[in-house]
């Protein structure tokens, strides 16, 4: 289970964060309107948890352009603003529910279940592919009989990959959700782990493989079987 949150405060948006990683979600989290639109058109997730007031685009504007896209993730948004026509103005650009600052963390644990319940809210130990199987507590990646500690960013990596196998992620996005926004990392760092997945995916014996997409990304592949 993914979550995505838009926060511009940065100690806000790390204590959320924190808080639905103890719960075992996997969180993402931009700080401006901009990066939030980028962000939900190009991963997978389950719930976005919006703030209103954000830099270059408001939280308004960011749910009217992905419901303009037919990206029907659900939304939460959680603002400082609370009077009715503020909510009244969210529900009815799309947005699925509304919370004011300040929160109750219980009550946000609860909405937060109730809208990830409505796309079929599973949280789960492992992710799996193919015959690859991670287990996201111990960062260990197996396949049939064999298995392979993997290092934090191989992890990082390999999650986003196996969180969503059917896309090109692009090595930007990488990056990003790897090495962070303020980071020198290039896309030769990005290399570099691959190429560690990639032993690790042939010593395992796997049938799964990264494949390079020039000048955009990599993605995922299963070699067929005879």
């Amino acid at each position: 289970m993914q979550i995505l949150i838009v926060e511009d405060e940065v100690s806000l948006s790390k204590a959320i964060k924190r808080l639905l990683e103890q719960k075992g979600y996997f969180v993402d989290a931009v700080y401006d309107g901009l990066s939030a639109v980028d962000y939900a058109k190009g991963m997978e997730y389950d719930l976005i948890i919006l703030d209103l007031m954000l830099p270059k685009l408001d939280g308004f504007e960011v749910v009217r352009l992905l419901r303009k896209d037919n990206v029907g993730t659900p939304i939460l948004m959680l603002t400082a603003r609370t009077t009715t026509r503020d909510k009244v103005t969210g529900l009815n650009t799309g947005a699925d529910d509304y919370m004011t600052k300040p929160f109750d963390t219980e009550e946000l644990l609860a909405r937060v279940a109730a809208l990830t319940r409505r796309t079929g809210e599973v949280i789960v130990n492992t992710l799996d592919y193919a015959d690859l199987s991670l287990n996201v507590n111990s960062a260990v990646l197996s396949c049939g009989e064999k298995n392979v500690q993997l290092s934090h960013k191989e992890f990082e990596v390999l999650k986003i990959f196996l969180y969503n196998p059917t896309m090109t992620v692009m090595t930007d996005t990488l990056i990003v959700r790897v090495w962070g926004v303020e980071s020198d990392a290039t896309d030769n760092n990005v290399e570099v782990y691959i190429s560690f997945i990639r032993k690790k995916l042939r010593f395992l014996g796997s049938r799964v493989s990264i494949r390079k997409i020039q000048k955009i990304g990599y993605r995922l592949e299963e070699a067929e079987t005879c």
